[in-house]
C-alpha cells in the first residue's frame, strides 16, 4: 500500500532543501574551509616552530613589533621568551605587563575571518584581494590592540580583567563583524546567495 504522507514528506524535503541551497551551502563552505584552515594551523604550530622563534614564528612576530610600537611610543620595552610556558614576555620599562601567547597573534581571527569570505565568495580577484586587505588590517589592529592593552597594564593594572576580556575582544570582534558586513553588503555575489 502506498503511503501518501511518506510521498509529500520527501516533495516538502526535496522543495526545503532547493529553497535553502544557498544557505547550506554556505554553512558547508564555511565550516569546510575553517576546518582545514584549522587544522593545517595547528599542524604548522606543532610541526612548523622552530626554536629561533618561539613559541612560534607569529607570535613571535607580534610580540617583536609591539616591542617596536611601544618603544615608538616612548616607552622602554622589552619581549623575552617566557621560562615556564610557551609565550613572550613583554616588559615595559623593566615591569612584566603581559604575556604574549599564540592567541594573541590574530591568526585565529584572520581563519574566522577567511572562512566567512570564501563561504559568501564575490569574484575571484575581489575575495582574493578583500582576503588580503582585510586579514592585514586584522593583524595591524591586532598589534595596536597588543600595544594599549599593554600600556593600559601597565598604568591600570587593575583594570586587567575588563581590558582583556571585555573592551579589546569586543574590538577585534567588532572589527571583524563589519568587515563581513562590509563584503556582503558591497562585494560578494548577491545572485549566488538569494
Amino acid at each position: 500500500m502506498y503511503n501518501f504522507n511518506e510521498r509529500n514528506n520527501k516533495f516538502q524535503l526535496k522543495d526545503l532543501l532547493k529553497k535553502y541551497k544557498s544557505v547550506i551551502t554556505f554553512i558547508f563552505t564555511f565550516l569546510l574551509v575553517y576546518t582545514v584552515l584549522t587544522f593545517a594551523y595547528k599542524l604548522y604550530l606543532q610541526y612548523g616552530s622552530s626554536d629561533v622563534y618561539y613559541p612560534d614564528y607569529m607570535t613571535n612576530l607580534v610580540a617583536k613589533q609591539s616591542k617596536e610600537l611601544l618603544e615608538t611610543l616612548g616607552y622602554h620595552a622589552q619581549v623575552i621568551p617566557h621560562p615556564d610556558e610557551s609565550s613572550m614576555k613583554l616588559i615595559i620599562n623593566n615591569k612584566y605587563v603581559a604575556r604574549v601567547i599564540e592567541g594573541c597573534n590574530s591568526v585565529s581571527v584572520i581563519i574566522l575571518f577567511a572562512s566567512f569570505i570564501i563561504a559568501f565568495t564575490g569574484k575571484f580577484k575581489t575575495t582574493f584581494f578583500y582576503l588580503l586587505a582585510g586579514s592585514v588590517l586584522i593583524y595591524v589592529a591586532n598589534l595596536v590592540r597588543v600595544v594599549i592593552l599593554s600600556v593600559g597594564l601597565y598604568h591600570y593594572p587593575w583594570r586587567k580583567d575588563v581590558l582583556h576580556t571585555v573592551i579589546f575582544p569586543a574590538i577585534i570582534y567588532g572589527m571583524v563583524c563589519l568587515l563581513w558586513l562590509f563584503w556582503v553588503n558591497r562585494f560578494s555575489n548577491p545572485k549566488k546567495h538569494e
